[in-house]
């Protein structure tokens, strides 16, 4: 209720001010308390979005008031370009996916689930423990804390068929985040300018980790069942590739998760070439009608390096993850990650292993399943009553995204510009594509906050699509 009430004086001020001249005052607090109907504590939150977003300046003890436009000569930065001369990769911009709007904007183009779907009261309790115990002075295992690592081991291992040796805490390293972990795996285990191969669409945070780490990016066909084992095989036999990338359980953005029949003979396809599948699992506990089927469960020889994080099921603030690989490789990338990050914070890693041991995280676990259907199911009729021109491959069985084709004359800039315009915010798929995309695509998130408006957002776009 707080937050619908805050993007309503939100909106009403925004209006209000673009009617305003600089250095009006706004109304005060108690004006607006009794304009809105709302509390003292939600219209200070409102006016500290306004202050964030630049439209208002706070004076103490004298009041808020329309921030007037200041000119200044602009800086001269030309000198750098000597300075820093050509990169040795492109870096790709930042995602559309990490951008912010108006707090009363309905976001579908967030990478996040909702704050709803989090352990909140799970989190806040681990990281008070946290604070009062010996991690939140004492440094951290290179490797990362003993008890967590052997943790993920023992969660993989679960998993593991008979005949299979389990891994153990040994062959795991902690990271913070999945994005470190793959820049690392990139540099450690292919090294600057050597080709690694990966599913096109594909997560566009390993596009930006292989062009840090310089690596070139080769794109294997994928689609709702997961890559060609057959195309994998020409790439591998082409480039000479020793790493295929890729995410076998729910994938981002296509929500697409891999068969036994394909994950069994893509593993076959990476040992027949003694490379490499780096398997990142960053939705495993984001199951909907199925649950996920780790590939490293079935590999003991070293072939699969897994990547399984906790940030987007846990926290955000929480970016601990781990990569499980065994061998050479292994100490590879804990060199790696020690020449970047020397070790993990010990608090969060006692705060992360803190939730996912408490018998409450398992309950957690069952609701969220429950809760991302229903969101899913409702975006899917979203789309269905009033995007009919948008087309889905497929429902996925999990994740948080839709992939959404459409019409392949669909000018994307215009349309994420026009939904924009109109308070919804989307992500167009080009950046998903290692290399030129294959249709007109957004990613939506169906996880994201306010549920109840999808059927609005789908609305306003299926409106600006019309007007193409």
């Amino acid at each position: 209720m707080s937050n619908d009430s805050t993007g309503r004086i939100v909106a009403g001020l925004r209006a209000w001010i673009a009617q305003a001249p600089p250095g009006a005052r706004l109304p005060s607090t108690r004006a607006l308390v009794a304009e809105y109907g709302a509390s003292p504590v939600t219209v200070q939150k409102a006016l500290r979005a306004l202050g964030a977003s630049g439209l208002v300046e706070s004076r103490p003890g004298v009041g808020t008031f329309v921030r007037a436009a200041r000119t200044a000569r602009p800086p001269d930065f030309g000198w750098q370009t000597g300075a820093l001369r050509a990169p040795h990769a492109r870096i790709p911009t930042r995602s559309a996916a990490l951008r912010t709007g108006p707090a009363d904007a309905i976001a579908l183009h967030s990478g996040y689930p909702d704050r709803a779907l989090l352990p909140e009261r799970l989190v806040r309790a681990a990281l008070a423990r946290a604070a009062r115990g010996e991690a939140a002075l004492a440094r951290s295992d290179a490797a990362g804390h003993p008890e967590l690592r052997a943790w993920f081991a023992t969660e993989l291992g679960a998993a593991t068929p008979v005949g299979v040796t389990p891994p153990a805490a040994r062959d795991v390293v902690v990271l913070p985040g999945s994005q470190s972990g793959l820049s690392s795996v990139f540099r450690a285990l292919a090294g600057f300018g050597q080709p690694v191969l990966v599913e096109s669409p594909t997560y566009w945070g390993a596009i930006l980790a292989a062009a840090q780490a310089g690596v070139r990016v080769v794109p294997v066909p994928g689609g709702p069942a997961g890559p060609n084992p057959d195309e994998l095989a020409r790439a591998f036999e082409e480039t000479g590739a020793r790493l295929f990338y890729a995410q076998p359980n729910y994938a981002n953005p296509t929500g697409a998760q891999w068969s036994p029949e394909v994950a069994a003979r893509v593993l076959d396809v990476v040992r027949a070439r003694a490379a490499f599948l780096v398997e990142d699992d960053w939705a495993h506990d984001f199951g909907i009608d199925t649950t996920a089927r780790p590939v490293a469960a079935h590999d003991d020889a070293g072939h699969v390096v897994y990547l399984r994080s906790l940030t987007k099921n846990v926290s955000p603030s929480v970016r601990v993850a781990a990569v499980v690989a065994r061998g050479p490789a292994r100490d590879r990338v804990l060199a790696d990650r020690g020449a970047q990050s020397l070790y993990v914070s010990g608090f969060l890693q006692a705060a992360a292993l803190d939730v996912v041991t408490n018998p409450g995280w398992r309950t957690h676990l069952r609701s969220l399943r429950h809760q991302l259907r229903a969101r899913r199911d409702l975006m899917v009729e979203s789309l269905a009553a009033h995007v009919p021109r948008a087309h889905l491959d497929h429902v996925p069985p999990g994740g948080l995204n839709l992939w959404v084709r459409l019409p392949d004359e669909t000018d994307l800039d215009r349309l994420t510009a026009d939904c924009e315009a109109a308070g919804v915010l989307i992500a167009a798929g080009t950046e998903w594509f290692p290399a030129e995309p294959s249709g007109s695509y957004l990613r939506l998130n169906f996880a994201g906050p306010d549920p109840e408006r999808f059927p609005d957002g789908a609305r306003v776009i299926g409106r600006a699509l019309s007007r193409m």
